[in-house]
């Protein structure tokens, strides 16, 4: 599976931003999918997920109630939609399948986009 993410930019905190996810596979084909951050000097931290029917969806709690994720299992895409962005925010997003780890707590999958800058400025 490869994985091209894109939509990442340079926004001011309050703006509103989605990252898109293009998958080489339908997404219907594939199990869990969401997103990971890492911001300079500071470890991966999980973001979104969503199983495969898109029914059950989980957010970190930093990001829940301002960032929705959501996907298109008619195409091959995934989309994580981001309002009210933060400096605290400003990372390197990656579209993933195949979350890894306990429920919830996930802290790996099975494969990686290559990755999205996303900077919000104060």
């Amino acid at each position: 599976v490869q994985l091209q993410a894109s939509g990442g930019g340079l926004v001011q905190a309050g703006d509103s931003l989605t990252l898109s996810c293009e998958a080489s596979e339908r997404t219907l084909s594939m199990p869990d999918m969401g997103w990971f951050r890492q911001a300079p000097g500071k470890e991966r931290e999980f973001v979104a997920a969503i199983n495969q029917s898109g029914g059950i969806i989980y957010y970190s709690s930093s990001v829940k109630d301002r960032f929705t994720i959501s996907r298109d299992n008619a195409g091959n895409m995934v989309y994580l939609q981001m309002n009210s962005l933060k400096p605290e925010d400003t990372a390197l997003y990656y579209c993933v399948v195949g979350l890894k780890g306990p429920w919830g707590r996930w802290n790996g999958a099975s494969y990686w986009g290559q990755g999205t800058q996303v900077t919000v400025s104060s």
